[in-house]
């Protein structure tokens, strides 16, 4: 049996997967084996990955994303931070796919998964040769019968429209060519009533007759026991009939001073209090037996049919863990399209890797922290939940809406990440609780979560490479059982980031050097990004060291990055300025929390004297005029890409109304068409009705009666000519147009915008321009690029003008039994002048349109009302409508030559 080829993720480390039964087949066929020195590597970055994965907060962003999950093999696998990373750069950009386009189907319609049962238990249960239950088999079939359901509603969605295939393809490769077991499902289904749990007669041949054999021995035997019950009763031996078993054995119930009524009854027990036996009559001891015997073998057949279903199930066992497998894969795509679309993510773009050098260049614009976003996102939520029920709710809503983007724009901060494609170091500096850490750990995170296929809680389209591996040392490491202190904890883990680390991966250390004699410190740190600078993708790490902002005038391969700090609030901003050096402001941030006033002046003298030049420059007028300058060119920025974007979203709305007046053109072109030709084919059709009827009658009439069908039948052709022909006032003239002045709030045609209606909302100025309203947009034409709209077309813009230009008022005369009532209406020849379609429309819009219709349509004329059949909810209020009008004369209901139309005559 063939199997689709799944994609191959990288777990964490210790990962129990649920199903990995296919993967040894792909190990197989590399016979590549680590060699034992390499395992002691292997071993440390599964360990140092471990700890990266806990430093990041992992294991809780993962908490947050189990919520979405449907099946409870998705909720253990995440719940556990067991959600698959790929392994390379294809992988997870396959997984970022498989992401979007269950993001898409959510959209469209969403896919229900949690009929799927976690059935890894049953499976492991019939491979030891366990025998499985009723219950544990038809946990199987309503599993296997769930992910065919699945599979055929990804493919239904699919077909639903041509475009589509292409955007669920990354869901349907998933399930692609796999077996769904569809034999097993069926073969369970007929074998056993998965609503009862028991298993059906049709199971096998042996068992349905020992089934009906036993039914026919109990049948005999319950009418035996019943006989000799009522034997008993009769004469005085029981107070009632009492039939019952005793020792799995049929018997009757005596009392005993009348145990001589059954002379050869075994006694099977006795009442506790003495006074009654059950026995078993002689006669029934041999249905008796039968019965044991029957139970036994139907027993024994039953063993056997859930002994061939169990082991039909253990044979299947891998391709139903295949199969589960590419489920759990599905429920996790699903899974991180309900997060994206909780937090409002955007897809990441992976930039792919260059053959010549590592592409390290970042472009993330506002990203926020997602465990906090996460938890703002619930509690607003809870906040807009028990919100005031008293309010109606449309403020209701409006509150919350309000609330909710005020409060996500508010907390948490959006920072920016902007890394050059040749940086290879970034120093981070700034004060204590600036958010240098909380930054770091956020394009840590971001690396994992595109790793995994997660999109980013951030803006636009953001870019960042894809790492091999992520490794972090944040956090203090210090352990009194290993001897290690702050400073010796956080070297030993550099020490073994160092081993690992490659041209690929993301190195984040923070406050790198600290913990020791700072000049010490700052000549290892410094040492260690010289080595990091040649050896790693990109490595970020925070300090307190003003001296390691110096690398970067050394090398261009180094950068500096500050967090933000204000000066007036003497609080961080928590925003990063790329390129800039930042300050400790250790004691601006012990003045604000309320040190002594005397101890800081104090310690402000001593750093001016141990850094006169570097303090005064920090605080020189150039420093902060620099600064505002830069708040304020910031400022300007985000205006004007305020501004640019509105525009565009202005252009593309222009551009799609041009691009939709050439196809509404074309199609109100096609569709005129159709309606030309259908009725070109309708009058063909009774004109032929006409000459036909005329041929028929003339082979009976006499020499006197010809001329008169001739006049007749030539007054039934002139009407459907006349009744076909267009209207004289269709359009307006061009000579009118150059006298004509629009007014205030007029409907009016204009030219340049394909002929569509506008609505004037500035009358002609001076140089003869107009400023006319079209949807969303207000344009300024020229006044000889408008015409009117024709007063026929506003007085009947939403119904179709219904008038027979002319009455056969000769057709009397021809026809000698017409009812004179009829013949003053005219010809009823339906046409698309005098029809009114209200097919797939509501019962109120039908309504409100046969009202108008009725109200405004010319007396003596017919209405042909096409209410079509569907539910036969439209055509019954037509016909309340017309039946309760007062001007309708009458009406007729549809015939075979006006199926699902009502003819209505007006007065």
């Amino acid at each position: 049996m063939q199997l689709c080829n799944g994609n191959h993720f990288l777990y964490p480390p210790n990962s129990p997967i649920i199903y990995r039964q296919h993967r040894k087949l792909i190990r197989n066929r590399k016979p590549t084996v680590l060699s034992v020195a390499n395992s002691p590597k292997l071993g440390l970055s599964e360990s140092l990955q471990q700890e990266t994965l806990l430093s990041l907060e992992w294991p809780t962003l993962c908490q947050q994303l189990s919520s979405f999950t449907q099946t409870s093999m998705g909720h253990a696998v995440v719940q556990k931070a067991q959600i698959p990373l790929g392994k390379s750069l294809e992988e997870s950009q396959k997984l970022l796919n498989q992401t979007s386009a269950a993001l898409a189907m959510m959209q469209s319609q969403p896919l229900d998964l949690s009929a799927i049962e976690d059935i890894a238990g049953i499976l492991n249960s019939a491979v030891s040769g366990q025998l499985l239950s009723p219950s544990e088999i038809c946990a199987v079939r309503r599993t296997l019968r769930a992910v065919n359901n699945v599979w055929k509603k990804l493919t239904e969605a699919a077909e639903l429209d041509g475009d589509s295939l292409q955007r669920y393809s990354p869901l349907l490769e998933l399930l692609k060519n796999c077996n769904f077991l569809t034999e097993l499902e069926e073969k369970i289904g007929f074998c056993i009533d998965c609503k009862l749990l028991i298993i059906l007669d049709r199971a096998s041949e042996d068992l349905e007759l020992i089934r009906a054999e036993r039914k026919r021995n109990m049948e005999n035997l319950d009418s035996l026991l019943k006989k000799v019950a009522a034997q008993i009763f009769q004469a005085g031996g029981i107070d009632k009939p009492l039939i019952t078993k005793r020792r799995s054995r049929m018997c009757v119930g005596i009392k005993a001073s009348h145990k001589y009524l059954l002379p050869d009854g075994i006694a099977l027990n006795v009442s506790s209090s003495g006074a009654t036996y059950f026995m078993e009559p002689k006669e029934a001891v041999e249905f008796n037996n039968m019965e044991v015997r029957l139970s036994n073998s139907e027993i024994a057949e039953e063993t056997a049919i859930l002994s061939l279903l169990t082991a039909e199930i253990a044979k299947s066992e891998r391709e139903i863990k295949y199969l589960m497998d590419r489920v759990l894969e599905i429920d996790l795509a699903f899974a991180r399209a309900g997060f994206a679309q909780w937090m409002d993510g955007v897809c990441p773009i992976l930039s792919s890797q260059s053959h010549v050098s590592f592409d390290s260049s970042i472009n993330i614009e506002g990203i926020k922290h997602p465990l906090l976003l996460g938890s703002s996102l619930r509690s607003l939520s809870a906040a807009s939940s028990n919100s005031n029920p008293l309010k109606s709710d449309v403020e209701n809503s409006e509150m919350t809406v309000g609330s909710l983007s005020k409060g996500i724009s508010d907390f948490p901060v959006p920072i920016d990440i902007k890394v050059e494609c040749e940086t290879r170091v970034v120093v981070i500096t700034g004060p204590n609780t600036g958010g240098k850490t909380a930054s770091m750990k956020t394009l840590g995170r971001a690396s994992l979560m595109s790793k995994a296929g997660l999109y980013l809680p951030a803006k636009n389209h953001p870019r960042l490479p894809w790492f091999d591996l992520i490794l972090a040392d944040i956090g203090d490491h210090q352990s009194l059982e290993q001897n290690l202190s702050t400073f010796s904890g956080h070297i030993s883990r550099i020490v073994d980031i160092l081993e690992l680390v490659s041209r690929e991966s993301l190195v984040l250390i923070d406050e790198i050097g600290s913990g020791t004699d700072p000049s010490e410190g700052v000549a290892l740190a410094t040492s260690i990004l010289q080595y990091l600078r040649d050896r790693v993708g990109l490595a970020v790490v925070t300090t307190h060291y003003a001296d390691l902002s110096c690398l970067k005038d050394k090398d261009t391969r180094f950068e500096n990055a500050a967090t933000e700090f204000s000066l007036e609030t003497l609080r961080p901003t928590y925003r990063i300025l790329w390129g800039s050096t930042g300050n400790s402001n250790a004691l601006n941030i012990a003045k604000s929390i309320g040190f002594d006033r005397k101890i800081i002046q104090r310690a402000q003298k001593l750093v001016e004297r141990l850094r006169p030049e570097r303090q005064q420059h920090r605080k020189s007028e150039l420093y902060q005029s620099l600064m505002e300058e830069r708040r304020k060119l910031e400022s300007q920025a985000r205006t004007a890409a305020s501004l640019h974007a509105e525009i565009m979203d202005l252009y593309h709305e222009i551009e799609d109304e041009a691009k939709d007046l050439d196809r509404r053109a074309a199609h109100l072109k096609a569709k005129e068409t159709q309606q030309v030709q259908q009725e070109l084919n309708f009058a063909k059709v009774q004109i032929d009705t006409v000459v036909q009827d005329f041929e028929n009658r003339l082979r009976d009439a006499s020499a006197d009666e010809i001329n008169s069908l001739i006049k007749e039948s030539e007054s039934a052709i002139a009407a459907i000519v006349e009744a076909h022909r267009p209207d004289d006032d269709f359009s307006v003239s061009e000579t009118n147009t150059s006298s004509f002045t629009p007014q205030f709030g007029e409907q009016v045609h204009v030219k340049s915008l394909g002929d569509k209606s506008a609505t004037v909302v500035e009358v002609p100025g001076d140089d003869d321009s107009v400023l006319v309203q079209y949807g969303k947009m207000r344009v300024r034409v020229k006044k000889n690029n408008i015409r009117p709209i024709p007063n026929s077309k506003r007085k009947n813009a939403a119904n179709p003008a219904p008038r027979l230009r002319k009455q056969q008022e000769d057709r009397q005369s021809g026809s000698a039994g017409s009812n004179n009532e009829e013949a003053s209406y005219g010809p009823r020849v339906q046409t698309s002048k005098n029809s009114l379609d209200l097919r797939g429309m509501r019962v109120e819009e039908a309504s409100h349109q046969l009202d108008i219709a009725l109200a405004c349509w010319e007396s003596r004329s017919v209405l042909f009302v096409i209410h079509g059949m569907g539910t036969g909810v439209v055509k019954e209020r037509v016909l309340e409508i017309l039946r309760n009008h007062h001007r309708v004369a009458k009406y007729e209901q549809e015939s075979p030559m006006n199926y699902g139309c009502t003819v209505a005559y007006i007065k």
